[in-house]
C-alpha cells in the first residue's frame, strides 16, 4: 500500500513514518525541505534510535520525498493514488496544504476511485483532522463534497511521543523514546478496511486527546516553566530536582482528578499512566531543551489549552487546581530574549497591569480565578 505524508521532519520520520513502514507501506514524504528531501530521494531508506540503554536501531525503507513548494503537481496525484494520508506539520501549517489535498481529492473523483481514503491530522491540537477538512473544504465545489462524504474521511487523531530537537551529521537519523501512542476516532474513518496495527482505533476519542493534552503536555510544559524560573536548561535537569519532580506530580494528581471524574478513567489504571509519564520525562537518553518545550507560552496560556482548560473545569467541579495556577504564574514569568511569543508577553506585562493581561491572553472573565492567578504570581520574586 502506499501513504502520502506532510511533514517530513523528525516527528513525520520518527513516529508516523515507523509506524505506517511496520504496515507495509511505501511512504511519499512531503515537504519544503531540500536537505531532507533529496536525501530521501538518493537513499529511499532512513535510520530511527530509541532512546534507551539499548538504542534499538530501525530501519525504515520503501520512502520518497516530494517537494510541494517546487513539484505540487506531484503531490496531487501522489494523494490521487494513495492509500492514506497523514500529517505531522504543526497546527498552523495545516492550511497551507488544504489547497493541495483537495486538488488530490478532485483528481481522485475525476478519475473514478471510489476506494476510500482516510486524510489524518497526527497533530498537537484537538480536533485536528476536522480542523483541516474544514480549509480543504474551501477549494471544493458542491460535487467534490459529495464525493467527499461517500469516499474521503477525516477522522481526529491523538498522538504522543517525545521527539526532541537534536542535530545529526545525518539529515535523515532521528532519535526517538521508545514509548508511542495513536488513537483514532474509527467513527469517522471511511476506509473501515484499514486498521493499522500499533494503533488504536475507538469509537470515542475525546476522553484520550484530553488525557494525552492534560496529562503528558500540561506535565511536559510543567517540567519546562518550572525547570526555567529554577535556572535549568534542559528537561532532565529540571526533574532530577525534587522540588520540580514534586511539582510535575501534584499537577498530575490535579489533572488526574479531573479526568478520573469527567471520564470515569479506573484511578489504579490512570496513576499507571501518571508514573510511566513521570518515567519518560525522566529517561536520561533525552536530552530536551527547555526552550523548545516552553516555547509559545501565550499560545499555551490559551482559553482551551493545557493548563487555563483543565483549572477551569476542576474549579467547576470542586476540585483541586492550586498548583496548576502556581505554574501558569511561573508561565507570566517566562523570559526567553529568543522565543517571540514570551517577549510578546513580557512587553504586554510591562506596558498593562497583571490582571488585565492575564484577561487579555487566557479569555477568562472569573474575577475569583483571575485573583487566584494574581496571588499566585505576585508569590513569585
Amino acid at each position: 500500500m502506499k501513504a502520502t505524508h506532510f511533514g517530513a521532519g523528525n516527528i513525520g520520520r520518527g513516529f508516523i513514518g515507523e509506524i505506517l513502514f511496520s504496515n507495509d507501506f511505501s511512504i511519499d514524504f512531503v515537504d519544503i525541505n531540500e536537505t531532507i528531501i533529496n536525501a530521501l530521494n538518493e537513499r529511499k531508506e532512513y535510520t530511527i534510535e530509541l532512546a534507551d540503554p539499548a538504542k534499538k536501531q530501525i530501519q525504515v525503507q520503501q520512502v520518497d520525498g516530494l517537494n510541494n513548494q517546487k513539484d505540487p503537481q506531484a503531490v496531487v496525484d501522489s494523494i490521487a493514488e494513495t492509500d492514506i494520508v497523514t500529517t505531522a506539520i504543526g497546527p498552523n501549517i495545516l492550511p497551507f496544504i488544504a489547497e493541495l489535498i483537495a486538488k488530490g481529492i478532485q483528481k481522485r473523483r475525476t478519475a473514478g476511485n471510489e476506494h476510500p481514503l482516510d486524510v489524518i491530522a497526527c497533530e498537537n491540537m484537538i480536533g485536528g483532522s476536522q480542523f483541516l477538512f474544514g480549509e480543504v473544504k474551501k477549494y471544493l465545489s458542491a460535487a467534490d463534497l459529495a464525493y467527499v462524504e461517500k469516499y474521503i474521511g477525516f477522522p481526529n487523531a491523538a498522538v504522543d511521543r517525545i521527539v526532541p530537537i537534536q542535530h545529526h551529521t545525518d539529515p535523515l537519523f532521528v532519535s526517538v523514546e521508545p514509548f508511542c501512542e495513536w488513537v483514532i476516532d474509527e467513527t469517522q474513518s471511511k476506509n473501515k478496511s484499514l486498521h493499522l496495527k500499533g494503533v488504536e482505533y475507538v469509537p470515542d476519542l475525546e476522553p484520550y486527546i484530553e488525557r494525552k493534552l492534560f496529562s503528558v503536555n500540561t506535565g511536559h510544559a510543567t517540567v519546562a516553566y518550572t525547570g526555567a524560573y529554577k535556572g535549568y536548561q534542559t528537561i532532565d535537569e529540571a526533574i532530577s530536582d525534587a522540588s520540580v519532580l514534586q511539582q510535575l506530580k501534584a499537577v498530575l494528581s490535579e489533572t488526574g482528578g479531573l479526568l478520573i471524574k469527567k471520564w470515569d478513567f479506573d484511578p489504579a489504571t490512570h496513576q499507571a499512566y501518571i508514573d510511566k509519564i513521570v518515567g519518560r520525562f525522566e529517561n536520561p537518553y533525552i536530552s530536551d531543551a527547555i526552550t523548545r518545550v516552553a516555547r509559545t507560552p501565550i499560545r499555551k496560556l490559551g482559553y482551551d489549552e493545557r493548563f487555563i482548560r483543565p483549572i477551569r473545569e476542576a474549579k467547576a467541579r470542586n476540585l483541586a487546581y492550586d498548583h496548576l495556577v502556581e505554574v501558569v504564574a511561573m508561565i507570566l514569568k517566562y523570559d526567553d530574549p529568543n522565543d517571540e511569543q514570551s517577549q510578546e508577553l513580557q512587553s504586554m506585562l510591562k506596558e498593562k497591569s497583571v490582571e488585565v493581561v492575564v484577561k487579555e491572553v487566557t479569555g477568562v472573565n472569573d474575577e475569583a480565578l483571575i485573583a487566584e492567578i494574581l496571588a499566585a504570581y505576585q508569590k513569585l520574586n
